[in-house]
């Protein structure tokens, strides 16, 4: 196949055969039929390829996984019921009850929740430096228990851009793999296994779908990092697993596809996040036009932030394809094509101006969802990060004043209109 991303859009992941059904079949089905138990027994001992109950895998779901898998450049992709469960899974398959990951702190405020709250309950500590640490700062973070780094290509809503490169090179001066968050930016602005990434993950609710239709997650293992190497440190990929009648992944499945077999076996197995097949074949409408709507959300996000510059109403502008951004510079290094439609800002009179602000708005809804073919805005202080103290916050990238303002697919000369005409009623 072309190494093109639209061709890999449209094309990747599912070829039939003649005769077959053009469009990726929904495989409605909870089970799976066997002529023997000696068959399904193969199956559940990890020894055949098959399927046996949708909650573990579904042929659906692998083939719009094989899809993304080819748009990062992995080698092998699971899809799990949210972004959430994805980034959740990607941790808990190599760190457990005493273990330690560092993250940067300027992540989406569900993610820092889940690892600064939910994941410390769990026994997992997380340890948060900035995006913009020096060297020094971010080694030091380190521990010997430590079992992965973790980042955003593109915070939400903090719009800071990851030094993925030297993020992974941290990562992997310390025998750790990196985990990068690639929502905003999807394959098709950033690649960040081209950049030494170990593992990639996605909520497929935002840009992937596109369309508000169906909540989704995805992991992409880049089939690079060696397990083995630092098999002391990654044990429950290294050494027998008792549950499979003792499979030691990295020797069964390789490296290309240890990761994402464990996370399978195990993780879905036990807590079940699977995607449905309906949300998988939505989804995979949404990566049909994927590499085309992303250049239309960038094209708007950009005049927006161009017009918000210059408003005297505005505090602040953050989006990193303004010349004299703080992350210009770094985007220009991984995001040189565009970033994304997102662009966030200050509005004079602090939090209650910003409110009022939304509240005149008539094409952008206030929504929770982002990067969406309709423009939504939203409050991050009041809601997706409410759980953050003032100190948090500002660790995250998010002041009070800030407003999520995600560009969809509309004329941008409508939404820039609707956005000056909400700025003088305040």
């Amino acid at each position: 196949m072309s190494n093109g991303i639209g061709t890999k859009c449209v094309q990747a992941g599912y070829t039939p055969g003649n005769g077959e059904p053009r469009q990726i079949p929904i495989v409605q089905s909870t089970t799976f039929k066997y002529d023997s138990s000696a068959h399904m027994g193969k199956l559940f001992d990890l020894e055949d390829n098959g399927y046996f109950y949708t909650r573990l895998q579904n042929p659906t779901n692998d083939y719009v996984a094989a899809k993304i898998a080819a748009l990062e450049g992995g080698t092998a992709g699971m899809l799990t019921s949210s972004g959430q469960a994805a980034n959740f899974y990607s941790i808990f398959n190599i760190a457990s009850c005493g273990d330690h990951v560092v993250a940067s702190s300027a992540i989406y405020g569900g993610t820092y929740n889940l690892f600064a709250v939910t994941m410390k309950r769990m026994g997992i500590d997380f340890t948060f430096v900035s995006p913009d640490c020096t060297d020094e700062e971010l080694d030091a973070a380190f521990k010997p228990n430590t079992k992965a780094l973790f980042g955003e290509t593109i915070a939400n809503p903090a719009l800071t851009v990851l030094d993925i490169e030297r993020f992974a090179q941290a990562a992997h001066r310390h025998g750790v793999p990196l985990v990068v968050d690639n929502t905003f930016a999807t394959p098709v602005n950033c690649r960040p296994f081209e950049w030494g990434a170990d593992i990639v993950t996605h909520s497929t609710t935002k840009y992937m779908d596109g369309h508000g239709a169906g909540v989704g997650g995805c992991i992409v293992d880049s089939g690079k990092f060696d397990w083995n190497k630092y098999a002391d440190k990654f044990p429950g990929l290294t050494t027998p697993d008792e549950s499979y009648h003792g499979v030691t992944y990295t020797e069964r499945f390789g490296l290309e596809g240890a990761f994402i077999t464990k996370a399978t076996a195990q993780l879905m197995r036990d807590f079940g996040s699977i995607q449905s097949p309906q949300n998988a074949f939505i989804l995979n409408l949404g990566l049909e036009s994927l590499h085309v709507r992303m250049r239309r959300h960038c094209e708007n996000g950009q005049a927006v932030a161009e017009f918000l510059s210059k408003h005297p109403k505005i505090n602040w502008v953050r989006y990193c394809g303004l010349p004299g951004d703080p992350y210009y510079e770094v985007a220009q290094k991984y995001l040189p094509n565009g970033s994304c439609g997102v662009v966030s800002f200050g509005v004079k009179g602090g939090r209650a101006a910003a409110e009022a602000f939304m509240g005149h708005l008539k094409i952008a809804a206030i929504e929770t969802h982002v990067a969406d073919a309709r423009t939504c805005c939203l409050h991050p202080a009041s809601s997706t990060h409410r759980q953050m103290n003032d100190q948090e916050l500002e660790a995250a990238g998010v002041s009070p004043d800030l407003v999520r303002y995600s560009c969809g697919l509309e004329d941008s000369a409508d939404l820039i209109a609707d956005i000056s005409q909400a700025l003088d009623m305040i």
